[in-house]
Order: C-alpha cells, then sequence, then structure tokens
C-alpha cells in the first residue's frame, strides 16, 4: 500500500472525532477519545519496554481537542482539554487507529 497524502482535516466537535479526508478520496474517522487513548508518547508509554502507562479511567468521556499543529509533512500534535499536549499522531498511525 502505497502512503496516502492528506487534503483536509476536520475537527468534528459535534461528534468527538477528527476526520481526516486522502488523496485518494477515502475518509478516516477516529473519536477522540480512541485516538487520545492511543497516545505513544514517553508519558503514555514506557519508551523501554512499550508497557502502556495511561490510565484510561483518567481520559475523559467527552475529551475534546483544544488545539491542532501539524508537525512537518508527517503528522499533527493534539493539546487535548485534560492538558495532555506531547503526543504526535503520524497520519500512518491516524490511518492505522481508524482502520482498526
Amino acid at each position: 500500500m502505497s502512503a496516502l497524502t492528506p487534503v483536509g482535516i476536520d475537527l468534528q466537535d459535534s461528534q468527538d472525532r477528527i476526520k481526516v479526508s486522502w488523496d485518494d478520496g477515502s475518509e478516516t474517522v477516529v473519536p477522540y477519545r480512541e485516538l487520545r487513548l492511543r497516545c505513544r508518547c514517553a508519558v503514555c508509554v514506557d519508551e523501554l519496554t512499550g508497557k502502556p502507562l495511561l490510565d484510561p479511567a483518567t481520559v475523559p468521556l467527552g475529551i475534546g481537542v483544544a488545539a491542532c499543529d501539524e508537525v512537518g509533512l508527517y503528522g499533527i500534535q493534539i493539546s487535548w482539554t485534560d492538558g495532555h499536549s506531547t503526543g504526535i499522531y503520524t497520519w500512518a498511525r491516524i490511518k492505522e487507529i481508524g482502520d482498526a
């Protein structure tokens, strides 16, 4: 599978989800909470063991996006309403989560 290029991002706050439109016309939709729970930063996942450090019970059901910024050409960094902001979500990772 060749890499897809994002052509649009829609933060659908009323539905608590992010929608990414790809250059092939497809779309990936991921609920905010699911994306937050899948953060792979060093605060959320032990860098040496890969063991999850994030307790899902600490992530509010209605979590939202406070800010969303592009990181180079490879992904986005989201500042969540629970105060977390260190995770970077690559386009490939977002697609993977949405396809799961």
